[in-house]
Order: structure tokens, then sequence, then C-alpha cells
């Protein structure tokens, strides 16, 4: 059982976040499966690290659940925010970056290369607090923070994922 408790926290992580696209945003519900959904993200990878079980089928299920999470959480969120279209082209790009990144290291390494830098984990917190932040930060200044943030994080994993391939 020792095993496979990460890859359990993990999975629970797309357990828990599905339920989250059916329940009103400003119920308790909403934060209890939103806050667990977090805490399964931030523990996992430690109790993998602690117990010695750490693997690569485990770090894809882990980028899996937080897509997952992440993608639940912007069907969710996003049509309840007045986004500017500046906002929108930051977005884009952020993606076409992230999306690029992965496509060279697949090409380069002939396998999925998915970097956990400290600033996509920076990325990650901030993203998380966000909508916990949306009742008391006016929502621009939170977003623009968050893109500059993750912009600078696309672009470092780029160079990491072409500087590590050309070893």
């Amino acid at each position: 059982m020792k095993k496979y408790i990460a890859n359990i926290i993990t999975g629970s992580r797309i357990a828990f976040s599905l339920p989250i696209l059916f329940i009103p945003i400003s119920s308790a519900w909403f934060y209890v499966l939103y806050l667990f959904c977090g805490l399964t993200d931030m523990i996992d990878g430690t109790i993998a690290r602690k117990t010695n079980t750490v693997s690569s089928f485990g770090s894809k299920l882990d980028t899996v659940a937080d897509f997952v999470f992440m993608a639940v959480c912007v069907i969710k969120l996003l049509p309840m925010i007045n986004i500017p279209v500046w906002l929108w082209i930051s977005i884009a790009v952020i993606a076409i970056i992230k999306v690029t990144n992965v496509v060279l290291g697949f090409v380069r390494r002939k396998k999925l290369v998915v970097l956990h830098t400290v600033l996509n984990k920076i990325t990650g917190l901030l993203l998380f607090f966000l909508p916990l932040s949306l009742a008391f930060i006016e929502p621009t200044y939170s977003f623009s923070a968050v893109c500059i943030i993750a912009t600078i994080a696309a672009i470092q994993e780029g160079y990491y994922t072409i500087k590590v391939n050309n070893k």
C-alpha cells in the first residue's frame, strides 16, 4: 500500500476536481473541494519522495491531475470574470510557449518532457490562490502578476528544455 499512496493521493485530485464543475462557486463545498485538490497537489510529491516511491508514472499522473484540476477551474471560473482582451492575448502567448516547450522536448528526447521548475511551482501557487483572492484583490492586478510570472516560467522552461536536450 505504501508503494501506491502518493499515486492514490494524486488520483484523488482528479476524482475530486470533477465535482467542482457542478457545485456553485459561492458554496462551502466548492472551497472544501478546491482546497483539498490544492492540498493533494502539495503533498503527493513530498510523500513519494519520503516513501522512496517516486516513479515516472507518478510524475505523469501528477501532470494529468494538474491539467484536469486546472481545466475544471478554468471552465468554472472564467465565465464569471470579465477578462480584458490583452489578458486573453497574454494567456494565449503563455499557452503557445508551453505547448512549444512540450513539442520541442518530445521531438528532441522522444518522450514527454515536463519540467517542474521553481518558477512553474510559483506560478502554480499563484494560480491556486487566484480564485481565493477574487473577493478582495482587483482581478486585473492579480491576473497581470500571474501572467508575468507564468510567462517568465514558460520561457525558463523552454530554455531548460533546450539546454538539457543539447547535452
